[in-house]
């Protein structure tokens, strides 16, 4: 894995995680590659995981590379006083430009690893704002005051606007061009469409924190190639069907 490191100090590293890579080693496959074992041999040195990602989601990942850096990060983090901003892809046009999403968040009473809205939760804080809005979708900046396992992706179905791609609180479908692309026509090389996006559209882009010399630290990712290509083509069908009237 070609782990792109986007800060580093003596005490704490942060890189640009790829989507499908899960954090840690997962439970019945510890043999299988993870961000934090990837990091160590990079490194040749011991990791702290700090703070997770899920599987498919991209973006900004913070390790403590000191026990020190481990405890004071870990209690940022526990505090909420770090600053955690998302960018996701939703199906639908969300009606207001900017909100606040307070669901209590727990664990769905019968599947497991799912999580669910729950008056009994845990209290959950979700900021969005819209970047950019098309016919049938959305581009989403978040920021989440909470940690809760899936708050972005349980709030934003929760609203009627869930992340595209997503297979556990949404239809689970791939990004395709010739859903959004009248008369799309496969090239005459392809037997299957390919899609432009088929994991969960959600990308951690920016992480505020304060490194051990009590400074201030603004990590950011920039948006990943797949998400990228369907905003392209989001914006190319829109103008197409503006000029057309």
């Amino acid at each position: 894995m070609n782990l792109e490191i986007l800060y580093q100090d003596e005490d704490i590293i942060v890189v640009n995680k790829p989507a499908g890579i899960t954090v840690i080693p997962e439970r019945f496959n510890t043999e299988a590659l993870s961000v934090n074992k990837a990091l160590e041999e990079k490194l040749g040195q011991k990791v702290w995981v700090i703070h997770r990602l899920d599987r498919d989601t991209s973006g900004v990942l913070c390790f403590a590379k000191t026990e020190e850096a481990h405890k004071s990060l870990s209690k940022q983090f526990q505090e909420h006083s770090v600053g955690k901003f998302y960018t996701g892809l939703v199906h639908g046009r969300l009606a207001q430009e900017q909100g606040r999403i307070e669901s209590p968040i727990a664990e769905h009473p019968t599947i497991k690893g799912k999580m669910v809205v729950n008056r009994k939760g845990k209290a959950s804080i979700t900021d969005y704002r819209v970047v950019e809005r098309w016919s049938m979708h959305s581009l989403v900046q978040f920021q989440i005051h909470t940690g809760r396992t899936h708050q972005i992706r349980v709030h934003s179905s929760n609203i009627g606007h869930p992340i595209v791609a997503d297979n556990l609180y949404g239809k689970g479908e791939a990004f395709l061009l010739s859903s959004i692309k009248k008369k799309y026509k496969l090239s005459t090389k392809e037997e299957d469409e390919k899609p432009l996006l088929n994991r969960l559209a959600l990308h951690a882009y920016r992480l505020v924190f304060e490194n051990m010399k009590g400074e201030a630290v603004s990590v950011e990712a920039p948006l990943t190639k797949d998400i990228s290509a369907c905003v392209q083509q989001l914006n190319k069908q829109m103008n197409k069907q503006q000029k057309q009237f």
